[in-house]
Formats: structure tokens, C-alpha cells, sequence
């Protein structure tokens, strides 16, 4: 069973993605910020970070080049979603080293794809 780590600030959110995705067969932990997933990270190697950007003590985009920086660390897939939709978001996103990025509101669909093509690479 592939674990998820799930960074999200909003508890509303965090709890309907993480409910979805343990509906769809995955081992789900959370985190409410960078700070707290680079510790979690750290703690227990999570096969993919499903992650938002806007948040507080440090954003996504800051947790994404620090986790993509590191060789320990580097290969875990990182999925951005985020309610950023502009092209420029999607590709500063990308820029940071994430391996997809997911505007909200997504499609349920959407974001399973993803998360399997991530997990099976």
C-alpha cells in the first residue's frame, strides 16, 4: 500500500482529500505545513507529497525545493494542488521541481491519475 503524505492548511480540505484517497486504497498522512511535513518526511518516507502552496510558516513552493534539493529525498514524486490556477502558478510550481500540478477545484479522476502514473514510475 503506497503512503501519501497530504500538506494542507484547511481542515476541510484535508479531510475530503484524505478521505478520498484512503476510499481509493492509500495509506494517508498529514501535515498542515512545510515546516511539519519536512519533519514528517524525515520521520517516514511517504511514496508521493500531494501538496498545497498557499500556507502558513512555509509555502509549498519553499517545501518543494527543499525536499527536490536533497539526495535523500529528491526522488519522491510531488504533486501540487493548489487553488492557483494561473499558467504562471502551474509553471513556477513546476520550476520548484514538482512532477505535476492540480488546480482546485480538481476532478476526482484527475487526481487519481496522477497519483497512480506518479506511484507506479
Amino acid at each position: 500500500m503506497s503512503t501519501v503524505l497530504l500538506v494542507e492548511d484547511s481542515a476541510t480540505q484535508r479531510e475530503m482529500i484524505s478521505g478520498f484517497l484512503k476510499n481509493k486504497g492509500l495509506k494517508v498522512t498529514v501535515a498542515i505545513d512545510g515546516v511539519e511535513a519536512l519533519e514528517k518526511v524525515e520521520a517516514n518516507r511517504p511514496d508521493l507529497v500531494l501538496l498545497d502552496i498557499v500556507m502558513p510558516r512555509m509555502n509549498g513552493y519553499e517545501f518543494c525545493r527543499r525536499l527536490k534539493s536533497n539526495p535523500k529525498t529528491n526522488k519522491i514524486p510531488v504533486v501540487m494542488c493548489s487553488s492557483k490556477t494561473k499558467e504562471i502558478d502551474r509553471y513556477w510550481g513546476l520550476k520548484q521541481g514538482a512532477d505535476a500540478y492540480i488546480a482546485k477545484p480538481f476532478h476526482p479522476a484527475e487526481l487519481v491519475e496522477t497519483l497512480k502514473r506518479l506511484l507506479l514510475k
